[in-house]
């Protein structure tokens, strides 16, 4: 049981009305979990209006009600509490309910369209190298040191979130490194948490299907920084178009990364190699294991952020040339046949050019670059055609197959990504439905020396068609695929 008045001590609470409530047992948003003696917290969701569900609640047991507008009903037996926006009072009372775990760890959040996971990721896996235990909040699965908690969004609910940073306090973790993603930061679901620090990735199309404008998008990432305390640091890459704009109205100290342009901190890759780049890091070398600008990027905003939180810079850069690629992230798996097969997770338009971008220019014209690739269903469809532009520009072949359709006709999705290519760039590009063909097939036109581009999942176990998510796996896909060449 928690004490109501502790609870509500840290919310804008605008008016109360209804019982003198002492005690709570517990903190709902969802009313079907509502328990004897819970606190209802009524939040506008984008499809759903807890509004709606006060009475429902309060059936079920509630004893305190969190809300924008009282109901026209109300129960003499509850307390009732209205607040300017029920979502950031979540969040307030979510970190109240854990007793603010987040004021007992080092969190640094990562928010950006592209190299969230990998940043994150690494900062975590850096930090444990350093010999402290960390938690992560990543797409792929969240961590508390070593114990993994599987993912199902890139940022949780607040209650799940500062469930897990409580967590990671109890199992003695100093630092804690998050995504935070646009949805979270719109949705307030970052309410409540401390931040020591803030990286700012990139900015590119994505999410539109939810913010409707990459405005909107731009606007939701934006808030994040502005949300930072004076103590904080503020890190952003300045050659994005929309780095500065992070730092316009941030009270954190302000720090930059670039890898073409006077910053903080630079980078150069001075070699590309199939399994590696050569980088030089403000003027002094690495080697990593790890390809493209793209993570010449995430690599540097990790230095940068490890530097920030009082790491030697030597020592950085000798543990970042020990850190491995995150599942699904340019994963690269070696046929015997003398092709290179690599998973990754690029479901964007400038994910995808990266990507391919990156292994043109280790590869020259040594070798074919095969692609498959496809687009989400009942998502952003104006990056469908713009997804097979780009695959049909970088690469040699295409497949467009499916990936996660969801509710849509996987056909029709395809129609989309073909209508965004003219009669010539059609005769590279060849579409078939199942996923799994389309991977055979690609590796079956692969010649020694080629490279076969599965993008899109990642990371990602399984596939969504019609509501049901099916186990699949693009890593495993290719294995069984080499399996099979070497019988």
């Amino acid at each position: 049981m928690k004490n109501v008045e502790v609870l509500l001590s840290g919310i804008d609470a605008i008016e109360r009305k209804g019982s003198c409530v002492t005690e709570v047992s517990g903190i709902e948003s969802d009313s079907r979990q509502v328990k004897k003696d819970n606190l209802f917290v009524a939040v506008r969701g984008v499809t759903v209006d807890g509004h709606t569900f006060i009475a429902q609640a309060i059936s079920q047991g509630a004893a305190v009600i969190v809300c924008e507008d009282f109901p026209d009903e109300l129960n003499p037996q509850v307390l009732y509490v209205r607040v300017p926006d029920s979502s950031v009072a979540f969040g307030l009372l979510a970190s109240a309910w854990y007793d603010h775990p987040s004021e007992e760890l080092t969190l640094v959040g990562v928010t950006g369209t592209n190299g969230k996971t990998t940043t994150a990721t690494l900062l975590y896996e850096m930090f444990r190298m350093f010999g402290y235990k960390v938690g992560l909040l990543s797409t792929v699965c969240n961590y508390i040191d070593d114990v993994a908690v599987p993912a199902t969004h890139t940022t949780p609910d607040p209650l799940h979130l500062h469930s897990l940073l409580r967590q990671m306090v109890d199992a003695g973790c100093s630092y804690a490194f998050m995504e935070v993603s646009s949805h979270s930061a719109a949705q307030h679901r970052i309410a409540g948490l401390d931040f020591n620090g803030a990286i700012f990735t990139n900015l590119t199309r994505d999410h539109i299907d939810y913010h409707k404008t990459v405005e909107a998008y731009l606007k939701a990432k934006k808030s994040f920084f502005d949300g930072l305390p004076k103590g904080a640091f503020a890190l952003t890459n300045i050659d994005d178009k929309s780095g500065m704009v992070m730092l316009q109205n941030t009270r954190a100290e302000k720090h930059t990364y670039s890898m073409r342009t006077m910053a903080d901190f630079k980078v150069k890759i001075v070699e590309s190699r199939i399994d590696g780049m050569s980088l030089q890091i403000n003027g002094k070398d690495v080697e990593v294991m790890f390809v493209g600008k793209f993570n010449a990027y995430n690599l540097l905003a990790v230095y940068g952020a490890a530097c920030l939180l009082g790491r030697n810079p030597d020592e950085v850069l000798q543990k970042m040339s020990l850190l491995v690629p995150v599942a699904g992230r340019f994963q690269t798996l070696h046929s015997t046949r003398g092709y290179v097969a690599i998973v990754d997770y690029a479901h964007t338009p400038d994910a995808l050019n990266n990507v391919l971008t990156s292994i043109r220019e280790v590869l020259g014209d040594k070798g074919a670059i095969i692609t498959v690739v496809g687009a989400g269903g009942n998502r952003d469809k104006g990056k469908r055609p713009m997804m097979a532009r780009e695959a049909v520009n970088l690469s040699d072949r295409v497949i467009l197959t499916s990936d996660n359709p969801r509710f849509e006709d996987p056909n029709d999705i395809l129609n989309d990504m073909l209508a965004g290519l003219d009669s010539g760039q059609r005769r590279k590009a060849l579409a078939i439905v199942d996923r799994r063909e389309a991977i055979r097939a690609a590796t079956q036109f692969a010649q020694p020396g080629d490279v076969v581009l599965i993008a899109g999942k990642g990371h990602e176990d399984y596939q969504e068609i019609a509501g049901v998510k099916h186990h699949f796996d693009d890593k495993e896909e290719v294995e069984k695929l080499f399996a099979e060449e070497q019988a």
